[in-house]
């Protein structure tokens, strides 16, 4: 099996890396060699000079919040390069494994969202995503499209090391509390794309919704990951009710984010039998490896 991986040195591109090396050669590629997004006449000389059996698409515009004054380049890379690549998978009998994201909702209510949920994103990042979804599904091709949250990872920055960093240094944190999801890992993400590329049957292509289990808020998550670290000896400032909790109306930023980012993820389970572990754990580990 031939796989090619684009966005390989990503937080999920990186642990994409290590997980489907067991299922036969990965070709690696980022935005220097061949695999860039912004890029079409690039991406499709790359793609058809290396016909894979598999495309994993780990590559994004991810800054959510310059995208909403970036909103070419963030549908050049989030809408029409998957369109392309889906369109490729689709004359070499290849599949295409792409990520996805909670903001392709507008995060209302509070019971979580399956994948035959109605869209409506909030910004010109989830508006971007979701347009590359579509494009997927019109291509008719052959296709895995995962829809996560909160993705972290222990290499590059994330929202615990951030935590970390300024529980170290403050007296007061003000963490945002009425936005609520599930932290979900790279590696776990990684690792179902491994369990699912080799299953991938054609009945079984389409949307899934991949999100580690249970649910907390941005401030309850921050207070985890500080108390988790005080127990273990590192040096933080801060005192636990000094962990303020805000409303996001009191954070503005220039796109809006979904208040509640829950996915509902029995699909993958009915149709993989796959087991997702709660969000704590998955923390907890990462933690380990950065403390």
């Amino acid at each position: 099996m031939k796989i090619l991986l684009l966005g390989k040195n990503g937080q999920l591109g990186w642990e994409l890396q290590r997980s489907l090396s067991p299922l036969g050669e990965v070709i690696g590629l980022d935005r220097h060699n061949g695999g860039d997004l912004a890029n079409a006449e690039t991406l499709l000389t790359t793609v058809r000079a290396h016909a894979p059996d598999v495309i994993v698409n780990a590559a994004a515009y991810t800054a959510v919040d310059k995208a909403e004054s970036d909103a070419d380049m963030a549908r050049r890379i989030n809408a029409e390069a998957p369109g392309l690549l889906a369109r490729e998978a689709a004359a070499l009998g290849a599949l295409l494994l792409h990520y996805s994201t909670d903001y392709v909702f507008d995060g209302s209510g509070e019971q979580p969202r399956d994948e035959q949920a109605p869209t409506a994103p909030l910004s010109v990042y989830g508006r971007t995503k979701l347009e590359g979804e579509d494009a997927i599904r019109a291509s008719g091709c052959r296709h895995l499209i995962l829809r996560t949250s909160w993705v972290y990872a222990a290499r590059g920055g994330n929202f615990a090391k951030t935590m970390l960093r300024l529980a170290a240094e403050r007296e007061q944190l003000k963490v945002i509390a009425d936005q609520i999801g599930a932290p979900t890992g790279a590696d776990l993400l990684a690792d179902i794309s491994a369990h699912l590329i080799p299953a991938a049957r054609p009945e079984l292509s389409g949307t899934y919704h991949v999100a580690a289990a249970g649910a907390t808020s941005w401030h309850a998550y921050a207070s985890h990951v500080i108390e988790f670290a005080r127990k273990r000896g590192a040096a933080i400032k801060v005192a636990p009710e000094q962990v303020l909790a805000i409303p996001t109306s009191e954070y503005p930023t220039p796109a809006r984010r979904p208040l509640n980012s829950r996915l509902a993820c029995g699909k993958l389970a009915a149709n993989f039998g796959l087991v997702l572990p709660r969000w704590e754990q998955g923390v907890e580990r990462m933690l380990e490896e950065i403390l």
